[in-house]
């Protein structure tokens, strides 16, 4: 298991410390310095540090610096649904600032709690016994079940993203995002972009999702299997359930050297509940009876993966990533894109 632990570079070299103290003093309720400012490790996306005042500690997450893709590093966006779903079952850090003026720091930043707990970046949970992992399986699909099950207009959410055809639209963004990159193109993407617009299912319904619910995005309670909170939002909209949910278990697809996948392990050695059992599990929460066009959902999230991974590479060559193995993460574009165009072929 590891934990989002604070890299040993100096984040003075990029936030002006003195002007976010000032804001915090302003801002940030019971704030008092003087305040310490650590990048975290970890992560492709906005730049996040942990700020430490006193025995207190917070975390920040800004936007990152340089030429962004279009819609990217929303921020903003993560805020608001952060602090909405304050009042779920869906557990969230507590939001506590938010600033949208980019001369404070450089770039829109929010601060909020910093919790404390496990994150696991091998989603085959290395040192837990299989009973445990079975039981840290069964809360991720808890969460995520109560999370499309949230009434999103009751909590303040109903503009939160358009209504209807969220994966039409999302074929369509992720293709402009992938074309954007303005690096070498992936021939099984190119394949992919005919093929999904193709083969997009006539079902419809909407529900908050979350866009990147993997195991290395919650963090669990130090010795429980109780996720105490739910990282990364940056990519939520109001959206399709079944792609939400489908992205969560193409891991159950993809090898460890694809991304981040567990296809290949002895499953049941190690406790983890088939992609079988799994989406039973999510269908009886949810009140489903089955998961139709489920191939099709699967092969548009790694399509979309691959995006958001080619989107990774972009960024290294252009020197704005905000991991050092940005080059590392972004190759695995074409594998995840390869897989995807794989199982296209064998749907038809």
């Amino acid at each position: 298991m590891a934990s989002r632990e604070p890299g040993p570079e100096a984040a003075r070299d990029h936030l002006d410390v003195a002007a976010l103290a000032r804001f915090m003093v302003a801002n940030v309720d019971g704030f008092a310095g003087p305040l310490n400012v650590v990048p975290f490790t970890g992560g492709q996306s906005n730049p996040t540090f942990r700020l430490t005042a006193g025995n207190r500690n917070y975390v920040l997450r800004k936007k990152p610096e340089g030429e962004l893709l279009p819609s990217a590093h929303a921020v903003d966006r993560e805020y608001r649904v952060m602090a909405a779903l304050a009042a779920t079952g869906v557990p969230v850090p507590q939001m506590l600032a938010f600033c949208g003026d980019g001369a404070v720091i450089g770039t829109p930043f929010y601060i909020m709690e910093c919790v404390e707990g496990r994150i696991f970046w091998d989603p085959t949970l290395p040192g837990l016994t299989p009973i445990e992992r079975r039981a840290h399986f069964d809360e991720l699909n808890r969460v995520i079940a109560a999370l499309h099950s949230i009434d999103y207009a009751a909590i303040g959410l109903d503009d939160f993203g358009r209504h209807g055809h969220y994966v039409a639209r999302q074929v369509a963004r992720w293709s402009k995002q992938y074309a954007a990159a303005g690096i070498e193109p992936i021939p099984a993407m190119d394949r992919l972009l005919e093929w999904l617009p193709a083969h997009v299912p006539s079902d419809d319904e909407t529900t908050i999702v979350h866009g990147d619910y993997r195991v290395d995005n919650v963090i669990f309670h130090p010795t429980e299997p109780r996720v105490l909170a739910v990282l990364d939002w940056e990519l939520a909209t109001l959206g399709h359930p079944l792609s939400d949910f489908a992205y969560h278990v193409m891991a159950w697809r993809l090898k460890p050297s694809e991304f981040r996948g567990i296809a290949g392990n002895d499953l049941r050695a190690l406790g983890i509940p088939s992609e079988q059992d799994y989406v039973e599990d999510y269908c009886r929460r949810t009140g489903r009876n089955s998961v139709p066009d489920f191939e099709f959902y699967l092969i548009f999230s790694m399509f979309r993966i691959a995006a958001i991974l080619h989107g990774v590479l972009a960024r290294a060559r252009h020197g704005t990533a905000a991991s050092q193995d940005a080059v590392d993460t972004g190759s695995r574009a074409r594998l995840v894109a390869d897989v995807a165009w794989t199982l296209a072929q064998r749907s038809g």
